[in-house]
């Protein structure tokens, strides 16, 4: 019986409506499990304290172990229960996490759930899991905890960072150094835009890959190392069968066995000591091979080291020992194997400092050359090596010993990885030891690995654990190298995109390379590189990613907020145009109050030196700044006439504002002019009010990144509304008897500004395109129809963006509420097809009229309009 219904589960990036933090979002419809019989849920609490008793850590809101179950004691929502058992199913996989929400929506039984994560995918399965955890327990059925578990593992694995990848980028993290996954992979971008530098596992942006080449030929390596007077093994490199077995007359037993291009220790058998393990050796060495040559070389007496070299320096070094068991004289090497994977050391995959011993052909192999079986006693004392190579992730252990090393081996091993010209090299040695010379222990360099895992440094078995990742991030960054690019996060209802748009054109004349999101698409120096509504986190992702960049200027819209979060963790600017009634009753946003707190996210993340840009003459915007942490700058039309403007100004800060027809910037009594507001284009005159806000709210931003003044005035004057720099916002053409005007207009207030800009020019009729997406409210229906009702002469309806509805119910709801509102049924005209109705207004339009295209095709109004402006001036030059 299904009791419970996931609506829709996504991952929340970056910041968003719900949490600074990414996490996991979750619909939760449990109507149907709020019809059960009460006598059956009664038995749920006793279930879930015996099924799942660790629950008993979690605090919840009472703040003290075991608060959680007293609340679901006392009765909680089931959506609430479900966030804790998906935050306790992630932490017994091994991926502590502790943030969770539940809130009650405007649907009874329907709750949003939310939860954090370390690996989105295990956490998106970890919601669906605790679902059909809960109606197990309802049900009185096993959940089958463990099988959870192990899933949630495999994925953890499959997904997570590696732990070498992963200490630099916690390492990173942890310097305030922002980064980017770019794949599945290992492959990680560290800081923005042009700053930034990447990494896959432990090679670097800075790695050569000519060196990466000399590394992976570990014949060419050793040919190298052995002329530069390094100590190596003797050996040959062959791709015949036949050349390999004379080499083994010339070497002699014992041998190692290798391909000449592996890594990882792949197909490596050392110890070599007669002719069947040598061809079974040369095979698997063979097998392994890219490039079909084969190493045979003199097997070296003595242990297993790994020397790390970073930027030149040894910051670390390892004893390595391969997976093996000591016997008791009790139990059989299978009873050893078992026993050794219970250490709580040991885990799956690398979740623990070790990994679990796994039997493969090669451990047979191991065992079976020695006389054994899996059944057989080892005597007490007695060690059977499992592995013929010491790698961690095959079971191997690791003894820190960099303090021990001999000065003369520290040199050599810094020389060997210089001489192969890598950044970040491991050096394998095998010798006695490494406390005295190499030359004179009989100890060689075996190989040099481009790409060393870190982990063993990290979590040694034994001695001192080494921070390897800190060397790496101060190569990557040395001191006064910056890893970010200035970001000015731009939010709003309405005026974002235009106010986008002038701060980009701004930066881009005063010499920045500028990366932009709108939501007309993602810009790179003023090319469009992505077409569409980019105003999400994988939007501002491609310009923070984008290495040519110098400055981000990012529009965040609403929907991308709630649906995925936002793509950066904190900006350097972050701007509030305006905050009013827009999409509400979608994704559960049904008041204005509930919009305003969606906006707000960009003034709570405004970095603590940054500047945050608010809007004084909106009650909801001002009141943003009880959230920031950054510096105000207010913007104003009507400051003298604002309190909060007046005192801010008192205490010496700074506000931009409209002063008897000029934008001015403001710093505490000081009046700075910046420009004559009829030299502003985009506020045709002073007539276009709410562009003159955005005119302000650009020039706040400009001020908050240090720019001067004159560079602010000179974008100003120079930005236009057009086709080119403001497509389909307040764009006018003249057509000769009538004016054009373009402006997407899609809410109350933007049509309440458009008509009030429409009426100072006094037309003799105005003629109007509308429409109305089809997932509005009634009474966002009934706002619009009545603003434009008493201000338009001739209204034509079409119809897009249709979202659930049937044709013809959207131009019904919005005839019925023109009509409502005084219009006449002669007034209103119904064309369904936008163009259409496009083309029908162009062809009525007479002198001194106005036509206002509220369109959503800006591209295909444009060139009707054009098209049909080349028409009228044909018909008059006939």
């Amino acid at each position: 019986m299904i009791y419970m219904a996931i609506e829709n589960i996504q991952v929340l990036s970056g910041p968003n409506y719900w949490s600074l933090r990414p996490c996991i979002q979750m619909r939760l419809d449990i109507g149907q499990l709020e019809e059960k019989p009460t006598s059956k849920l009664d038995q749920f609490y006793e279930r879930l304290k015996e099924t799942l008793p660790s629950l008993y850590e979690h605090r919840c809101s009472i703040g003290t172990p075991g608060g959680f179950f007293e609340r679901v004691k006392d009765g909680t929502w089931m959506g609430h229960v479900v966030e804790h058992v998906a935050l306790e199913l992630q932490t017994l996989a091994e991926m502590d996490t502790g943030f969770g929400r539940t809130r009650e929506t405007q649907t009874p039984g329907v709750y949003n759930v939310v939860f954090s994560y370390v690996v989105a995918e295990a956490g998106k399965r970890a919601g669906k899991l605790s679902v059909d955890f809960c109606e197990n327990i309802i049900d009185g059925n096993d959940p089958k905890l463990d099988e959870i578990i192990q899933e949630l593992k495999v994925l953890r694995e499959e997904y997570k960072l590696g732990p070498s990848t992963s200490s630099i980028v916690d390492e990173a993290v942890k310097r305030g150094i922002p980064f980017f996954r770019l794949n599945r992979g290992s492959l990680v971008q560290l800081g923005y835009g042009k700053n930034q530098e990447r990494i896959r596992a432990t090679m670097t942006s800075q790695t050569g890959s000519l060196a990466v080449d000399f590394a992976q030929d570990k014949w060419e390596t050793k040919s190298l190392l052995e002329y530069q007077g390094i100590p190596v093994p003797k050996g040959v490199e062959t791709s015949r069968y036949g050349r390999a077995k004379d080499a083994v007359k010339k070497i002699g037993y014992p041998l190692v066995v290798k391909p000449s291009d592996g890594n990882h220790g792949r197909g490596i058998t050392i110890g070599v000591n007669n002719n069947d393990h040598f061809e079974i050796a040369y095979h698997a060495a063979m097998k392994q091979s890219k490039n079909g040559y084969v190493i045979i070389e003199q097997m070296l007496d003595g242990a297993d080291f790994r020397f790390l070299v970073i930027n030149g320096t040894l910051v670390a070094a390892a004893k390595r020992i391969p997976a093996h068991v000591k016997g008791n004289g009790k139990l059989s090497i299978q009873e050893l194997i078992d026993t050794e994977n219970e250490n709580p050391l040991r885990g799956y995959g690398h979740e623990n400092v070790l990994t679990e011993i796994d039997i493969d052909s090669q451990t047979e192999r191991l065992i079976s050359d020695a006389g054994y079986t899996l059944d057989s006693v080892l005597d007490k004392g007695e060690i059977l090596y499992l592995k013929t190579t010491a790698n961690l992730s095959t079971g191997g252990t690791a003894i820190d010993i960099l303090d021990s090393v001999h000065p003369a081996n520290v040199h050599i091993a810094e020389r060997a990885i210089k001489i192969i010209g890598l950044d970040i090299g491991g050096v394998d040695i095998v010798a006695p030891d490494v406390t005295t010379p190499l030359p004179e222990n009989g100890g060689g360099i075996v190989e040099i690995n481009a790409a060393p895992g870190f982990r063993m440094h990290l979590q040694p078995t034994e001695g001192l654990a080494r921070n390897v990742a800190e060397p790496v991030i101060d190569m990557l960054f040395p001191p006064g190298k910056s890893s970010t690019i200035p970001i000015i996060a731009i939010t709003g209802t309405n005026g974002k995109t235009t106010t986008t748009r002038l701060i980009d054109h701004i930066f881009k004349l005063a010499g920045n390379t500028v990366g932009m999101c709108t939501t007309e698409g993602v810009y790179i120096k003023n090319r469009m590189i992505y077409q569409g509504d980019m105003t999400g986190p994988m939007s501002h992702k491609m310009v923070l990613t984008d290495p040519t960049v110098d400055l981000a200027v990012l529009e965040c819209a609403r929907g991308g907020m709630l649906r995925a979060g936002l793509g950066f963790k904190t900006c350097d600017v972050g701007v509030v145009t305006n905050v009013s009634e827009d999409h509400l009753g979608l994704r559960g946003i049904h008041t204005v109050d509930q919009l305003a707190r969606v906006k707000s996210i960009i003034p709570e993340i405004v970095k603590q030196d940054g500047v945050t840009v608010l809007n004084a003459d909106d009650d909801l915007v001002r009141a943003m700044s009880e959230k920031t942490k950054g510096k105000i700058i207010y913007f104003s039309l009507d400051w003298e006439n604002n309190s909060t403007v007046s005192n801010h100004l008192k205490d010496g800060e700074t506000a931009v504002v409209f002063d008897d027809g000029w934008l001015c910037m403001m710093k505490g009594q000081w009046k700075y002019p910046i420009v004559d507001v009829k030299d502003v284009p985009l506020t045709f005159g002073g007539k276009a009010k709410f562009n003159i806000l955005n005119a302000l709210s650009a020039a706040g931003a400009a001020i908050g990144l240090g720019l001067k003044l004159e560079n602010i005035k000179a974008g100003l004057v120079t930005f236009f509304p057009s086709h080119a720099q403001t497509p389909g916002r307040l764009t006018m053409t003249d057509m000769g008897d009538f004016n054009v005007l373009v402006d997407y207009a899609h809410n109350k207030a933007g049509y309440d500004a458009l008509i009030d800009f429409v009426s100072s020019y006094n037309p003799e009729k105005t003629i109007m395109t509308l429409c109305v997406p089809g997932d509005r409210r009634d009474e966002d229906f009934e706002s619009i129809a009545e603003s434009c009702a008493n201000n338009v002469d001739t209204i034509v309806l079409f119809e897009s963006y249709l979202r659930g509805l049937e044709e013809g119910e959207i131009s019904d709801k919005l005839k019925k509420y023109l009509m409502k509102y005084g219009m006449e049924d002669d007034q209103i005209i119904i064309i369904y097809d936008e163009q259409s109705a496009v083309q029908y207004c162009l062809d009525v339009g007479g002198q001194y009229d106005f036509v206002i295209l509220s369109n959503y095709d800006v591209d295909d109004t444009h060139f009707k309009i054009q098209a049909h402006k080349e028409k009228l001036e044909q018909e008059k030059s006939a």
